[in-house]
């Protein structure tokens, strides 16, 4: 069983309100930060290895300390809950019901960050859930962990929720920051960073919901025993989102030294794919990273064993690999079209693209509309590699990682599944779902007892 550091309390009856919460051991965290000095705990931080969860997985500590300091003007922490990436759901799962460990990841976060005013800036789709947070802040308040002078500190803080309204594009920090403002959510052009100007032009730090909730365990435990949990740069636990073709949807926290395999087949988490099917591939980060077939998802390109970590899903570069990124792990079984798959995934960063940066606004809706034709038994082989062209004139071409992660998927598509496109050609009176790509199967699959 693996160890939880962020879901242990999670099913205890009341948790989510602020008595059930401290009576488990809640806030803790709060009155040990509060006496230490703010760069000690970025220091802790440091320690732990904790890499952002959001996607990127940058070292939140290194990002932290590279916050702006001057005299005179405020610091802002501010909260990135527009979890739009399809496919996950976990950071909906820890506000939802047990939203008091973000709101103390929060507080002593702005106390090392020194931010007074902190913001949690929250998808648009979620708004049962302001409510609970709202209710949350309230709570903590009440009791004397945020406002005025916080347990006698002389440290202030408020925080505050914002709703989107509903834009993917809004999940890139700086759109978030422009939407934050009252602006059109648009991706600013870095440098400058925010940690240097962010929000209203000030030194801003935007860290993802589960980054923030896991500062709480970091400072409880120490940033040292935090980091033997995992294994190499992939420290701690990490919230995964798991859907698709498996038994057992859900959100699960992993120590990320369980193998994809054991992740996929065990009881304790996926439990397997149903009806006996054999697995065919696996997005497994979110929607916008490389999707993988079977046999480049159980092992790796030299033929070791991919666990669920950073380093091991993206060994081998976008070739081979693929990435952690939010932790929205799709599994696809063997009657899936990836075709079908890529032109709903195209379909959606298309609509989603802000149209700032041609190769984006232009590029996603080409691509739709090609797999579009191919889907529909219209295409040519030529379309295939006019799809490759597009998706490769894309990436790396825009102000923002919108248009990387429209062009990763249509490219791992083609890269790992170009007989299931030609397929498409060469089949355009029958295109079913079936029988698709059965050289990609990693078989015989074994399932660990």
């Amino acid at each position: 069983m693996a160890k939880k550091l962020l879901l242990e309390k999670a099913h205890v009856e009341g948790i989510r309100y602020f008595d059930v919460y401290r009576r488990e051991g809640g806030y803790a965290s709060v009155e040990k930060a509060l006496k230490m000095e703010p760069a000690a705990i970025v220091e802790e931080v440091k320690k732990s290895g904790l890499r952002g969860r959001g996607g990127a997985g940058f070292p939140s500590g290194m990002k932290w300390s590279f916050l702006a300091k001057p005299e005179g003007v405020p610091r802002y922490l501010v909260c990135n809950a527009d979890e739009s990436e399809p496919g996950t759901f976990k950071d909906r799962y820890l506000m939802e019901f047990i939203p008091h460990l973000l709101i103390e990841g929060l507080i002593v976060s702005s106390f090392a960050l020194g931010s007074n005013r902190t913001y949690i800036y929250i998808r648009g789709e979620y708004a049962w859930i302001v409510a609970i947070l709202e209710q949350a802040i309230a709570e903590a308040k009440q009791n004397g962990f945020l406002g005025k002078n916080i347990l006698g500190t002389g440290f202030d803080c408020e925080i505050y929720v914002q709703r989107g309204a509903g834009a993917y594009i809004c999940g890139e920090e700086t759109a978030l920051i422009e939407s934050l403002e009252g602006k059109r959510g648009n991706p600013r052009i870095k440098p400058p960073f925010p940690a240097v100007k962010g929000l209203w032009d000030c030194p801003t730090v935007v860290n993802n919901v589960e980054t923030l909730a896991a500062v709480v365990p970091i400072i409880n435990m120490g940033g040292e025993e935090y980091a033997k949990i995992g294994v190499g740069r992939s420290t701690g636990t990490k919230l995964i989102s798991a859907c698709g073709n498996i038994n057992k949807p859900g959100v699960y926290e992993i120590d990320m030294t369980i193998s994809v395999e054991e992740f996929i087949y065990s009881d304790e988490y996926c439990g397997g794919i149903p009806n006996g099917k054999r697995l065919k591939a696996c997005i497994p980060g979110g929607s916008s990273v490389p999707i993988l077939p079977a046999n480049l998802l159980l092992t790796t390109a030299k033929g070791e064993t991919r666990y669920m970590n950073y380093e091991s899903l993206a060994d081998g570069g976008f070739t081979t690999g693929s990435m952690m990124g939010s932790g929205g792990f799709i599994v696809l079984d063997e009657d899936q079209c990836v075709v079908k798959h890529t032109l709903t995934l195209a379909r959606f960063y298309r609509h989603e693209s802000c149209g700032q940066c041609s190769p984006c606004r232009e590029g996603t809706g080409w691509m739709e509309k090609i797999l579009m034709k191919l889907e529909n038994g219209k295409g040519e082989m030529s379309d295939i590699d006019l799809l490759w062209d597009i998706q490769r004139k894309i990436e790396g071409n825009t102000i923002c990682p919108l248009g990387d992660a429209a062009a990763w998927p249509v490219a791992a598509a083609i890269r790992h599944f170009r007989d299931e496109f030609e397929w498409h050609v060469n089949n355009p009176e029958v295109c079913t779902t079936q029988n698709y790509g059965l050289a990609h199967y990693a078989d015989p699959i074994h399932v660990p007892a």
